[in-house]
């Protein structure tokens, strides 16, 4: 309703003299055309769970996925009086969990945390159906973490062009085991750029790798830093090369591929959380507002460096273009280096 404004003049007489009075008024339709598009915004509080909240965890326990969910969960459902249960539902490369969640109600009461590896569910040869990336909405991440190129303790390398000239060179062939979508897209783009020998072993889980690395069956595997830490400080294990942007706080003396001339293997990875499609952007706003106060606990952000992430809050527009941007990067690998 557009506003009208209404022009009167007025004469008054008073023993000074006569003196005209010119006002200006708003209409009565215009008052309850401003009135009604102020009292609803002033009358919705922002929204809150009344009953508990389900993070699913689509991968096994114990890595750095599920260590930052059941930090974040616990304060969570502090700051909510709700609470908050992280669910482990693994398998298919984190497709299983993820599904149940696209098949949920989208109310704010089931959320997902995934990682950059959702991006590349889509080019997996045994994928079918919808990506599921179309049936959610991204939220917020809760931290970041590089990913790491891991060797045996006695691995002659302490920089990936060191482990590409010492696999170049090898009389018997590197082998590199990996675990999830991204770790294997890595592998077939070191295969078809500088080692043409190089075999990939595809592994169910991280655990399976770490073993066999340090039994030396496999030379080496890319991992996140929250599996590789504990051996590294045993020296069963090698972190070779950082994957970030940056070096990290758990391992400092280790370079990271930008620093040594290869940026076009940077990883870091991301765990994020998403909700259903059609969660209202109310709902999304809210989960922000509140993980972004809980990341404010010296607790949880002392849980998540111990994960060896760093924390890393930002709002759903924002976190939904640093999935378009990973998506459309991690497409175009796909498409020159097919996942097997």
């Amino acid at each position: 309703m557009p506003l009208i404004r209404a022009t009167f003049r007025t004469t008054r007489h008073s023993p000074f003299g006569s003196t005209t009075l010119r006002a200006t008024m708003l209409t009565g339709a215009a008052i309850v055309a401003t009135v009604g598009t102020i009292s609803p915004v002033l009358a919705q509080p922002a929204w809150k769970p009344d009953r508990p909240v389900t993070i699913v965890v689509p991968y096994v326990p114990g890595g750095g996925t599920d260590a930052s969910a059941r930090a974040t969960a616990k304060l969570l459902g502090e700051q909510w009086g709700q609470p908050v249960l992280v669910v482990n539902l693994p398998g298919a490369d984190g497709l299983i969990g993820t599904r149940k969640v696209t098949e949920a109600k989208p109310d704010g009461y089931t959320l997902l945390l995934q990682t950059p590896a959702i991006v590349l569910t889509k080019h997996a040869p045994s994928f079918t159906g919808t990506d599921p990336l179309t049936a959610l909405v991204p939220v917020t991440n809760i931290a970041q973490s590089p990913g790491v190129i891991v060797a045996n303790g006695k691995f002659p390398a302490t920089s990936l062009p060191e482990l590409i000239a010492y696999c170049k060179a090898a009389t018997t062939p590197c082998s590199m085991g990996t675990g999830e979508n991204v770790a294997k897209l890595f592998g077939q783009q070191l295969k078809a750029e500088v080692l043409p020998n190089l075999i990939v072993v595809n592994y169910k889980g991280t655990a399976a790798i770490i073993t066999d690395m340090i039994a030396n069956n496999v030379n080496f595997a890319v991992t996140g830093v929250a599996s590789a830490l504990p051996h590294q400080k045993a020296g069963t294990l090698k972190i070779v090369a950082n994957q970030g942007t940056h070096r990290f706080a758990g391992a400092p003396e280790v370079r990271t591929v930008v620093e040594t001339g290869l940026p076009q293997y940077e990883y870091t990875t991301w765990f994020g959380l998403f909700a259903p499609k059609g969660t209202p952007p109310a709902v999304t706003q809210a989960i922000y507002a509140a993980v972004r106060e809980a990341m404010g606990n010296a607790e949880l952000q002392k849980a998540i460096t111990s994960a060896g992430a760093e924390p890393l809050v930002n709002t759903p527009d924002e976190f939904a273009a640093q999935v378009r941007k990973e998506d459309a990067r991690f497409t175009a690998l796909a498409k020159r280096y097919p996942l097997n």
